[in-house]
């Protein structure tokens, strides 16, 4: 399993989050359709909120969780994957990549039940995508076993873009050809759909989420929350997310923003100014 391009990026960005040192190699998955797991998570991937019930789904190294009743994590379904890019589409409609327990690449998976059960799409055995996007009927998705920018409306055809080492990428809610990625130098730009990236320019960004047209956001390596109201040409630090290195960011609207810290996944209503943790976090030393 070649994962060479995300490795140099994230050790470019002197992120501890080691995103390519997931193996694939999990626990054997639970026979249990909903199981609390005693413990809190690690090795978060992605973040997200069902729009038909708002809650909250966190992707990880051992499957997806949900906050329980007593505010323990429950493992979602059956599956005890590494489920790696992750993006909430729709009304429980869930994309993702990863790793099988077995080990390999998941390629493309949906799922239309809030992840309960998963649905193999494409690319399977051949990519594993770090970072996806679900915007404009299209999925977007950074292929880190490649180093490539790809997109697909139907899930299974896809149209190849810019080769890119990137840690995440982001899409306007606006404008379908205009896609941000995080790398090294900082903030990349395309303004064609992902089939070509300017430079990228400071500051250097871990993950990046934009939902609101006039707010765009990102967080550094050190859990700095930034704002950009104008694409991302200029931004405004406005907070420090609790809980140091960042492992995943996911903007729900122009105030509302959900981030995974090294101690938990936290939840801001107020565009950062105050934080409430939502679910408790083991710290780990790799992603």
């Amino acid at each position: 399993m070649n994962k060479r391009h995300a490795a140099a990026t994230a050790t470019a960005l002197t992120l501890a989050l080691t995103v390519a040192a997931c193996s694939g190699q999990g626990s054997a998955g639970s026979s249990a359709s909903s199981t609390s797991s005693g413990r809190a998570v690690s090795h978060i991937h992605g973040l997200g909120l069902d729009p038909s019930d708002q809650r909250l789904y966190v992707a990880t190294h051992e499957g997806v969780y949900t906050p329980g009743a007593d505010g323990e994590p429950e493992l979602v379904g059956d599956s005890k994957d590494d489920f790696m890019g992750f993006t909430v589409a729709q009304d429980k409609t869930f994309y993702a990549s990863g790793h099988p327990t077995s080990g390999g690449n998941k390629g493309l998976i949906k799922s239309t039940d809030a992840g309960r059960t998963w649905t193999s799409l494409s690319l399977s055995g051949e990519s594993d995508f770090h970072a996806l996007e679900h915007a404009h009927g299209t999925v977007y998705g950074y292929d880190a076993t490649n180093a490539l920018l790809r997109t697909t409306k139907d899930g299974t055809t896809w149209k190849n873009g810019a080769s890119i080492e990137a840690l995440d990428i982001a899409v306007s809610p606006n404008d379908p050809d205009l896609v941000l990625a995080t790398t090294a130098e900082g903030v990349a730009r395309s303004s064609d759909g992902g089939k070509t990236f300017a430079s990228g320019k400071k500051p250097v960004l871990a993950f990046l989420s934009w939902k609101a047209k006039d707010a765009l956001y990102g967080i550094d390596p050190s859990g700095g929350l930034n704002l950009s109201g104008d694409g991302g040409a200029t931004w405004t630090k406005v907070s420090t997310v609790p809980g140091g290195q960042p492992q995943a960011l996911t903007a729900i609207g122009a105030e509302h923003v959900l981030a995974a810290t090294q101690d938990g996944v936290y939840e801001s209503k107020d565009g950062g100014a105050t934080f409430t943790k939502r679910l408790a976090v083991e710290s780990s030393g790799g992603h």
